[in-house]
């Protein structure tokens, strides 16, 4: 089993969690992809795929938060491998993993995008912003680079979340 490194608001400790209207929180599933090198036509079918998947189980706005991210870690692994990604991603009591690995042992660094950059340098900030909690893992051939988002928090109504004071 390799090293994870953890990131995120709730890198220490588990957000605290609350039942809530709407979603079938017990509902739950997997989804895996094998997506081959440099095709970003894939992309737009794993989103596809992810939002069947969360339909059921997740609010509106966490699903689309969700595809988003999960464009962003499986575009990333696309370009800056020269290898095949597999895309995972589980849901289970009303909380998400996503996990895309690769087989390239370098690890992603977040950073600053430049202003002449339009379209590239922002994928990880956005993980880092709106995930519950990320991280990386390596494994023997490559890493994983994964996020979870989990359920409205306590003080959140249902369609919304809201960070605690």
């Amino acid at each position: 089993m390799g090293r994870s490194t953890r990131h995120g608001p709730h890198a220490g400790s588990p957000p605290g969690r609350s039942e809530r209207p709407g979603p079938d929180r017990k509902a739950g599933g997997r989804l895996h992809r094998t997506l081959h090198h440099a095709d970003l036509r894939s992309v737009p079918e794993v989103r596809r795929a992810l939002r069947a998947l969360l339909r059921p189980c997740l609010a509106e706005d966490q699903a689309a938060t969700a595809e988003l991210l999960a464009s962003e870690v499986l575009t990333n692994a696309l370009i800056h491998s020269d290898h095949d990604a597999l895309f995972t991603a589980t849901v289970h009591d009303g909380s998400l993993r996503v996990e895309v690995r690769d087989f390239t042992g370098r690890p992603p660094r977040p950073r600053t995008p430049r202003p002449h950059e339009a379209t590239s340098g922002r994928g990880l900030l956005l993980v880092e912003a709106l995930a519950d909690d990320w991280g990386v893992r390596r494994h023997g051939v490559g890493k994983a680079v994964w996020f979870e988002l989990g359920p409205v928090q306590d003080g959140a109504e249902y369609g919304g979340r809201t960070d605690a004071a």
